[in-house]
């Protein structure tokens, strides 16, 4: 399994992504909120979502797990 990882802390905005959703590299899985800004957070890797790890609204810190592919 492979794991998205927040880029940086901040608020879980939005979540475009849930579980049994394919996704390809590149393509926006979820929305960070930090500093008023917004940063999207982009699939490294192409596959299944297996499970959706925060919630929209949910505050992570940078590293955190948000996805896991397989």
């Amino acid at each position: 399994m492979t794991k998205i990882e927040a880029s940086m802390a901040g608020n879980l905005w939005k979540v475009l992504k849930q579980e049994g959703d394919t996704v390809e590299v590149g393509e926006e899985v979820a929305i960070l909120e930090s500093m008023k800004m917004e940063i999207p957070i982009e699939a490294e890797t192409g596959g299944e979502i297996k499970a959706v790890m925060k919630a929209e609204g949910e505050f992570v810190d940078e590293g955190e797990a948000l996805f896991e592919i397989g």
